[in-house]
């Protein structure tokens, strides 16, 4: 049994108590990836301390420096790609080649982020007074508190610390207590990459007692959390009481629609993947489909049969399209759901926890799928994160746009359709902080800005260059080389002009 360590100040250390919790595989609950740190308190106060003691020499590397390190950090992922990749399968459970994607989705956030480095843009504008300018940069803000899901256990963190760091902050990272052993392995990639110790600090342990003290610090001043919209609105209210930079990715209830002139065998593929790829274990997953009635009967032939062909299994054999969920709590969520969901629509398929051979020993469910359900139901209106699809009908665009809108989040949305000017549409009226006209409602791109609206979050985005409004703030610099005084925000215009 491996017994991994926190990485605090450039060293790696066991919790301050010697507690330690399992890591276990969700598809064999009997193989147990290692030992990992049940950390308090005073463990996140040494990671603190270190990363406050390492931020002034680290915002004062120049940026285009901190970029190559974050360059070299995507050279090693790539390099040790498929060891992450297996590791993150065993731990997490998800196919292979999704968990190849997600370490890929690290790799592309390094180019992306160590690029970046070298721009960091701020603006000029011309002053209102003669001989002086007026220009704007980026500066850091200081120790950055990350919060990150089991669900994406490298991409997420990736997504995370990149920018962070390429902007001049330190970090100490507190990763989800169901996946500590891939963010055991970035810290590997950081220490091999070079950063400066203290730059980066892992603490493992609980969310409510790691997360809680990181949140509640007096020394971070920036706290990025995706997760559960419940736990994303605690957060808020104590980071916020101490005005701390706050940046929520939270949760979502996320639709596509398929209209009467859509290509239904693209659609088909489009719901299977977003509804039962990750075993529906992703804030962008489909969660719901809405269905135009034309096409109603055909598209729910076409789904059923093809949903009950699903094979589940480890997703360390690829043949398995559909890995388990992350432990026996979820499976145990999930199918409450399903037992609400049969009082309040019809079941067509799944609606059981798969157990059935080596099944029994990990946290399987069957893809399951509810037709006739109202937008009152409790299935289309709360987050289940896992694999239960509800299906919906309406009549025409404007119904499914409204039935689309009609939930507290607004993450992803997708339509299926022919009509340039029905996809047009859809792009303007849906709620969401992303639409896809013609795929599913997962799939984003590092490079592009990622978030939603309402419940789903706070305002701020992930991704491309937004994400540097997290992590940065803005000072103005002003030069007056008229030598003399002159007096700006007064008026300083002659009578008449």
């Amino acid at each position: 049994m491996t017994t991994f360590k926190n990485f605090i100040g450039g060293k790696w250390v066991p919790a301050k108590s010697g507690k330690t919790f399992p890591d276990l595989n969700p598809a064999n609950l009997e193989d147990t990836v290692g030992e990992f740190p049940a950390s308090d308190a005073k463990d996140v106060d040494a990671a603190v301390a270190a990363a406050k003691k390492a931020f002034n020499g680290w915002r004062l590397t120049p940026a285009p420096k901190r970029g190559e390190l974050i360059l070299r950090v995507g050279e090693i992922l790539t390099r040790r790609k498929e060891e992450i990749a297996q590791a993150m399968t065993r731990e997490m459970g998800k196919v292979l080649k999704e968990a190849r994607g997600d370490v890929q989705e690290g790799i592309d956030t390094a180019w992306l982020h160590g690029s970046e480095g070298r721009r960091l843009h701020g603006f000029s504008a011309p002053s209102e007074l003669p001989n002086k300018a007026g220009w704007t940069m980026r500066v850091p803000i200081g120790v950055a508190g990350l919060i990150t899901p089991w669900n994406f256990p490298l991409a997420i963190p990736t997504w995370k610390s990149f920018p962070a760091l390429v902007a001049g902050n330190t970090i100490v990272l507190k990763p989800a207590s169901d996946t500590p052993h891939c963010s055991h392995l970035l810290m590997e990639v950081f220490e091999e990459a070079g950063l400066p110790a203290g730059v980066v600090n892992l603490v493992h342990g609980s969310g409510g007692v790691v997360g809680g003290a990181l949140v509640n610090h007096p020394d971070t001043r920036v706290i990025s959390f995706t997760g559960s919209t419940a736990v994303g609105k605690g957060i808020h209210a104590d980071a916020g009481r101490m005005l701390k930079r706050i940046s929520l990715e939270l949760g979502g209830k996320n639709a596509q629609i398929v209209m009467d002139d859509a290509d239904l065998d693209l659609a088909l593929e489009g719901v299977l993947w977003g509804a039962f790829g990750t075993t529906g274990q992703r804030c962008t997953a489909t969660s719901r489909l809405i269905l135009h009635k034309k096409i109603h009967d055909e598209f729910i032939h076409r789904l059923i049969e093809r949903a009950k062909k699903l094979k589940l299994g480890p997703g360390l054999d690829e043949k398995n399209e559909v890995g388990p969920l992350i432990n026996r709590d979820r499976v145990k969520a999930v199918d409450e759901y399903v037992k609400i969901g049969k009082k309040e629509a019809k079941l067509l398929c799944g609606g059981a926890p798969a157990t059935e051979g080596a099944l029994a020993k990990g946290c399987f469910y069957q893809p399951t799928v509810f037709d006739g359900v109202k937008p009152s139901a409790r299935i289309a209106r709360e987050e289940i994160f896992g694999p239960v699809l509800s299906v919906l009908t309406v009549k025409d665009l404007d119904e499914a746009v409204g039935c689309l809108n009609d939930t507290a989040y607004g993450l992803s949305s997708s339509i299926y359709t022919k009509d340039i000017n029905n996809a047009f549409y859809a792009t303007q009226e849906l709620e969401t902080g992303i639409v896809y006209v013609n795929a599913p409602t997962i799939g984003a791109e590092c490079h592009f800005p990622f978030g939603g609206v309402k419940d789903t979050g706070n305002g701020h985005r992930e991704g491309a260059h937004p994400v540097y409004e997290v992590f940065t703030e803005w000072k103005t610099i002003y030069v007056d080389y008229s030598g003399s005084l002159q007096r700006a925000q007064i008026d300083n215009r002659k009578k008449g002009e």
